[in-house]
């Protein structure tokens, strides 16, 4: 056991962390706001490897497909809010958490019908594949363009929420609705928004998943646990939490499959056990937020 190939697992495991903190912003986000806990997110994530797939057929381009799949996905998920989740706002937490279970699996069904049942390769991106000299080891290219991506999105939704008005509105909107909506803001298109921008960035990580985990209806299953472990651990509706604890699952695992391969699925909830136990909310949770 050397420096160096422990050096190595922990690049691995803030890679696989960059896909559960997208995961769990998404996640973190719509609750944070409309305090929904989306049991379809991870089938969005799933929708969002397989219209990457139909985009990159079309165009032939990577970066299109890249583009293109929040913005389709996104859109997906504010036509659902706007439709089937709205109206069920004010009933108590566990009716849209029935609803989204449900449409989760009504997702899953339509992508077996329409793609059906096989899985579909998608090949990394020419330009991004092989492997780069670190000076101590070499590390492939897409998992630190993995990273890469993950960074330039936290700066942009930190700038999005901390230096914008409509980022403002959010943020108020998250610890008070009933004040904003008295100010005049239409907390409804705000909502709308927000769904919109959770379920894209599911969407992008499942595109971005897809050239390491493959495209297949059922991809989406793990994540919807993975998703969830990180939530917890980071704290429900918490995005700073969402970061922290997506990194440090994606590095528990990734470590323990170094040390004790046996134990890499179940190291992620002894962490959360750990984290429970310190922190029954989470590292970052507030208190009633469930309230």
């Amino acid at each position: 056991m050397t420096f160096d190939l422990i050096l190595l697992q922990i690049f691995t495991g803030v890679a696989l962390g960059s896909i559960f903190v997208l995961v769990a912003l998404g996640l973190s986000l719509i609750f944070g706001l409309l305090t929904i806990v989306n049991f379809a997110h991870s089938q969005f994530f799933m929708l969002g490897a397989y219209v990457g797939v139909a985009v990159l057929g079309l165009t032939g381009n990577f970066w299109v497909a890249l583009l293109a799949v929040p913005l389709i996905v996104g859109a997906i998920g504010m036509v659902c809010e706007r439709v089937l989740i709205r109206p069920l706002y004010g009933r108590g937490i566990d009716y849209p958490l029935l609803l989204t279970f449900g449409l989760g699996l009504i997702i899953l069904e339509l992508v077996r019908i329409v793609a059906g049942t096989e899985g579909i390769p998608f090949n990394t991106p020419e330009g991004l594949t092989g492997a780069m000299d670190l000076g101590v080891f070499f590390f492939p290219k897409y998992r630190l363009f993995l990273i890469a991506v993950t960074a330039l999105i936290l700066v942009a939704l930190w700038v999005f929420l901390e230096k914008t008005p409509f980022g403002l509105i959010i943020r108020a909107g998250a610890r008070d609705p009933e004040i904003v909506q008295v100010l005049g803001v239409d907390v409804s298109k705000v909502w709308l928004i927000v769904f919109g921008i959770g379920t894209g960035l599911a969407a992008l990580a499942g595109v971005l998943a897809a050239p390491i985990r493959g495209v297949f209806p059922e991809m989406g299953v793990p994540v919807l646990v993975e998703a969830f472990v990180v939530t917890v651990v980071g704290g429900m509706g918490s995005l700073l939490g969402a970061v922290i604890a997506g990194l440090a699952v994606g590095i528990t695992l990734s470590m323990t499959s170094l040390f004790y391969p046996e134990m890499t699925t179940l190291s992620m909830f002894v962490l959360m056990a750990v984290v429970l136990i310190f922190r029954p909310r989470g590292l970052f949770g507030r208190a009633g937020v469930l309230d």
